[in-house]
């Protein structure tokens, strides 16, 4: 594994911070992330100078599917969202042959058939942060700060909705992390019935202890 590690260790020399470069949302909302073209391309470009590759060898998805009636202007109609977790393991592979394998969680949702690209997506671009140790510009550490010191989501109301990618994504990590809790989420947005029925699905007990342990890896 000699080869192997001394690529990791030189990817890591230069892939060692991802600033948090993308705006999502708007006004006071908004916030920065780091975006998953940004990650692929660092990685891509380090990965090609010291002889790795990677490789999705298996998706372990779990999928749930919430259906319900909505009144609209023409009548009832149906609506539906839909909730993809997934498990991913990736073969990282140097040019002399060597070989290791990774792990990633991640999660998504979708009214369509999009839920379980989102999660895929996720779980590679947060499989490469977590396995090559790169900072992202800020304290991801819950216990650095007070939770009475972390400011809830202004008023006046803003819709909070779950095909809003980005945004759900950070509402999920701050319930997980406890800067926020579903109570206080509820009085500060405007959120639709599907959106709570999704973000109580994805921070249940079983959720977050299957979260922590894939994201350890």
């Amino acid at each position: 594994m000699k080869n192997l590690i001394q690529a990791v260790n030189k990817v890591m020399a230069q892939v060692e911070n991802v600033e948090k470069a993308t705006t999502i949302g708007n006004g006071r909302n908004s916030y920065k992330g780091v975006s998953d073209k940004d990650v692929k391309l660092m990685f891509n470009r380090a990965f090609r100078e010291y002889g790795l590759a990677i490789f999705q060898t298996k998706v372990e998805p779990t999928t749930k599917v919430e259906r319900w009636m909505e009144e609209t202007q023409y009548g009832p109609k149906q609506k539906q969202s839909v909730f993809t977790e997934v498990v991913v393991t990736y073969t990282l592979m140097h040019t002399s042959g060597e070989s290791i394998e990774l792990q990633g969680f991640g999660h998504g949702v979708d009214s369509q058939d999009k839920a379980a690209g989102k999660a895929t997506t996720y779980a590679m671009k947060y499989s490469l942060l977590y396995n090559f140790l790169v900072a992202t510009g800020d304290i991801d550490d819950a216990d650095a700060v007070h939770s009475d010191a972390i400011a809830v989501p202004p008023t006046p109301k803003k819709q909070l909705r779950h095909t809003d990618t980005e945004n759900f994504q950070a509402v999920i990590e701050y319930i997980e992390t406890g800067k926020l809790t579903i109570e206080k989420l509820v009085e500060k947005y405007d959120v639709d019935a599907a959106t709570l029925a999704a973000i109580k699905e994805f921070t249940t007990p079983e959720t977050k202890t299957k979260s922590k342990k894939s994201k350890a890896w």
